[in-house]
């Protein structure tokens, strides 16, 4: 599989349907390497096609996310009680779609997993904090067994105590997907001040961009916006990355409603990104 450029622009984008058509799509846009989301009830035993579609497009895919049955981010307190490790009631098959999405990783060839593990207890006593970090150092232990990386996707928590949670976990295949809309869309910090924080764990970013929650409105998330649209400050991004040494790619991340004007939006992203690199 192809080796990505530094800085290469890339898109984040999701699994269903045919891969040949859904990579055809992409590379008629000009991208040749992403991440790749696995929605929670797609069957995974289609990992051997999209292998083969990735091969015959010379398509990398160098990060697969898992998402899960029952997420919602419809706000702030249904986050907190739906996604990521958790809710109690559902860490058992979350975990082993975990592990069966970095086995899917293993048959396309891609070198890292990440996820959304859900707001993550203040408190290191708290049980829910013990749990998923246990829960973690498993999926962790798994990956590396298979050469990979596990990334927390940044957002649900301040800076610190994403950092803090990292190094209490102890495993050094574990790191960030650094997306600076997330922070902004859960009010949780300035995205280019927590990069000062976080440099050294980030394996890997979401070049996606929004505005802040309404204060007017409790629990209410932000509203993501195009490329470049919101109040993340992408050249601003961008020179805090090369500050802090990233030389990774630069995946797009927009998720529209619309697939016409989510691909329009991803369209003058890469032009936007073309510009500021």
């Amino acid at each position: 599989m192809r080796s990505s450029e530094p800085l290469e622009i890339a898109v984040m984008f999701w699994a269903g349907g045919d891969p040949a058509e859904t990579i055809s799509e992409l590379t008629r846009l000009g991208i040749r390497s992403g991440q790749l989301g696995l929605p929670g009830d797609l069957d995974l035993t289609c990992a051997p096609q999209w292998r083969d579609a990735l091969r015959v497009a010379d398509f990398r895919v160098y990060t697969v996310f898992a998402a899960y049955n029952g997420e919602s981010y419809a706000d702030i307190p249904t986050v907190q009680r739906t996604v990521g490790f958790v809710p109690p009631s559902t860490r058992a098959e979350r975990e082993s779609r975990t592990l069966a999405a970095s086995d899917f990783a293993a048959v396309i060839g891609a070198t890292g997993i990440a996820t959304h593990i859900g707001f993550v207890p203040e408190s290191a006593e708290d049980p829910d904090y013990v749990a998923v970090r246990e829960m973690v150092r498993r999926v962790c232990d798994h990956a590396a067994r298979k050469h990979q990386t596990f990334a927390l996707e940044t957002g649900q928590e301040p800076a610190a105590v994403l950092l803090r949670f990292i190094e209490d976990v102890d495993r050094p295949n574990l790191g960030i997907n650094f997306d600076p809309a997330n922070m902004i869309l859960y009010g949780t910090g300035d995205p280019i001040e927590a990069l000062d924080i976080l440099g050294p764990r980030v394996i890997t970013v979401h070049c996606k961009d929004g505005d802040w929650p309404d204060p007017a409105q409790p629990g209410a998330l932000g509203q993501e916006r195009a490329l470049g649209s919101g109040s993340v400050g992408i050249a601003r991004f961008l020179g805090k990355l090369k500050e802090i040494g990233y030389r990774g790619p630069l995946p797009i991340e927009r998720e529209a409603s619309d697939p016409v004007r989510r691909m329009n939006d991803i369209r003058a992203g890469i032009q936007l990104l073309s510009e500021l690199r």
